[in-house]
C-alpha cells in the first residue's frame, strides 16, 4: 500500500479529486491539520464524488502523528527546491508521498522533519511554479504505483 501525505490543505476540491485518486489506486489519503475546510464541505463532497466511501481516508491532528501513521514506510516529500527527480527513485510497497500546500508547499519544518527520507521534484519547464496539488500527487503515485507493477488493478 502507497500513502499521500497532504501537509495542511486549503482547497476543498483538491482534497476531494485526492479522495478519488485514493479510491482509484488503493492508496490511503492522510490529511494534516488545520484543514483549510471541513470535511463535510460540499465541494469536498462534489469533487470527491461517490468515491469517498470508496477511499482509506484519514486525518491527523499533525505531522508527527501522519508520519507515526506512515512508519516504517519511506516518506518523499514534494518541493522544486531540488534536483531529484521522483522518477529516479525506485519505489517501495508502504512509502509514503509527502505534498504542502497550496500555494506555498511545503514550510522547511515539513521538509527536514525526522521521517522525511528524501526529497523528490516533478520535472516542469523554467519559470513554472508548481503543478496542482492533485495533479502532483497523481504523477507522483501513478509512477509509484507503476513501479509495483499495480497491485490489485487491472
Amino acid at each position: 500500500m502507497l500513502h499521500v501525505v497532504f501537509f495542511e490543505p486549503r482547497i476543498p476540491g483538491n482534497t476531494g479529486n485526492a479522495i478519488r485518486l485514493a479510491a482509484a489506486t488503493g492508496a490511503t489519503l492522510h490529511l494534516v491539520e488545520p484543514l483549510g475546510f471541513v470535511m463535510d464541505e460540499p465541494r469536498l463532497k462534489r469533487a470527491g464524488l461517490d468515491y469517498h466511501d470508496l477511499a482509506h481516508v484519514v486525518v491527523h491532528p499533525d505531522l508527527d502523528a501522519a508520519m507515526a501513521a506512515v512508519a516504517p514506510g519511506r516518506v518523499f516529500a514534494f518541493t522544486t527546491h531540488t534536483s531529484t527527480r521522483f522518477t529516479d527513485v525506485a519505489f517501495r510497497d508502504g512509502d509514503a508521498l509527502l505534498f504542502g500546500p497550496e500555494p506555498t508547499g511545503l514550510p522547511p519544518e515539513a521538509l527536514e522533519h525526522p521521517a522525511v527520507t528524501d526529497r523528490l521534484r516533478i520535472p516542469m519547464l523554467p519559470g513554472r511554479r508548481s503543478l496542482n496539488l492533485t495533479n502532483a500527487a497523481a504523477v507522483a503515485l501513478y509512477e509509484a504505483w507503476r513501479q509495483l507493477d499495480f497491485p490489485g488493478g487491472f
